[in-house]
């Protein structure tokens, strides 16, 4: 009894021995399994992952350039934002200067004043259309000048020096010749005023005529008492530009030029240029007349100016060239 109970334990015990070095050996399989694979797997994953990163470096490259691209688009558009503004700001203050000179316009003696000045035009003017105007009996003699100054034009256009001779000690007589200049034409077509440079005292009528009315006359004054661009002292600049865009055949122009001297340039250059913008017509006359007015300023500093000398020569051959006539004045004193 006792021999076969210990046989049926050894042979129990010799089957699970070798259950359990099976397990064992399944298990060490796999273990080395496990480690020949991983290594290939991790160094994938590594590969993956670095070119994950390296993706996303190009996108945050290309965010930043469109960054930049974005932020310099908007200061650009802030700066033509700024720029327009201020545009829109100088077209409100010219509107509302016309406004205002327009509102001086509308008074009870406006009807009044502008039949005597029609009524003083048909003494004034040579045109056939201001002729009809006169009526047949009207005879004016054939120079048609007021104190040698001819006064056939029906459009006026200043040129004056503001440069700082000018403004400081002949300006009060600047005014008072303009004054002068616009009562021997007492309604005309078109008026312009500009300074040495070419520049225009009222920004909004560049290039156009300013409308002849009472009102608009009294304007002109009032603006020119308070006007000082720059100049550099020679008239050459504004009588080119006058010419250069006002000419026109149908049209009589007159030039009035104020100044006290020419420090730069040749006269003879000048002289020849302004022949060339201002040829003759068929006729043997000049598009524009040229009407010059010397202010002697340098004369008050003693001695004999070689500015105001050269100022005189070339204003009265420019004169006597283009049909005008050279007023030289003996004071400043209005």
């Amino acid at each position: 009894m006792n021999r076969r109970n210990r046989r049926t334990i050894e042979i129990f015990s010799l089957s699970f021995l070798d259950v359990v070095s099976v397990g064992f050996g399944a298990i060490i399989l796999l273990l080395v399994i496990v480690k020949v694979s991983e290594p290939h797997v991790i160094e994938q994953l590594a590969v993956n992952l670095s070119g994950l990163v390296q993706r996303l470096e190009a996108e945050v490259y290309r965010i930043r350039g469109d960054t930049t691209v974005l932020n310099r688009d908007l200061t650009e558009r802030q700066q033509q934002i700024s720029v327009q503004r201020e545009k829109l700001a100088r077209l409100k203050g010219d509107l509302s200067s016309v406004r205002g000179e327009y509102r001086t316009t509308r008074n009870d003696h406006e009807a009044q004043t502008l039949i005597e000045s029609r009524l003083e035009t048909a003494q004034q003017s040579l045109t056939d259309e201001m002729k009809r105007l006169a009526g047949a009996g009207y005879r004016r003699p054939a120079s048609s000048a007021i104190g040698g100054v001819p006064v056939d034009s029906e459009y006026i256009i200043f040129i004056i020096d503001t440069s700082g001779s000018m403004n400081q000690n002949a300006w009060a007589l600047v005014l008072q010749k303009v004054k002068e200049v616009l009562a021997i034409y007492p309604q005309v077509k078109g008026i312009q005023v500009m300074n040495d440079m070419g520049d225009y005292m009222y920004s909004q009528y560049k290039g156009k005529w300013i409308p002849d009315t009472p009102a608009r006359r009294k304007a002109i004054n009032k603006r020119l008492a308070g006007w000082a661009p720059f100049s550099n002292s020679s008239p050459v600049e504004g009588i080119e530009a006058a010419i250069r865009r006002f000419h026109a055949k149908d049209r009589r122009i007159s030039l009035y030029v104020f100044g006290d001297d020419f420090a730069r340039g040749s006269i003879q250059t000048v002289l020849d240029t302004v022949a060339k913008l201002n040829r003759a017509g068929q006729s043997g006359k000049r598009r524009v007349r040229i009407h010059t007015v010397g202010f002697p300023v340098q004369f008050g500093q003693g001695g004999l100016p070689v500015n105001a000398v050269r100022y005189a020569a070339l204003m009265r051959k420019l004169a006597e060239e283009n049909g005008g006539s050279f007023v030289g004045l003996n004071s400043v004193s209005p």
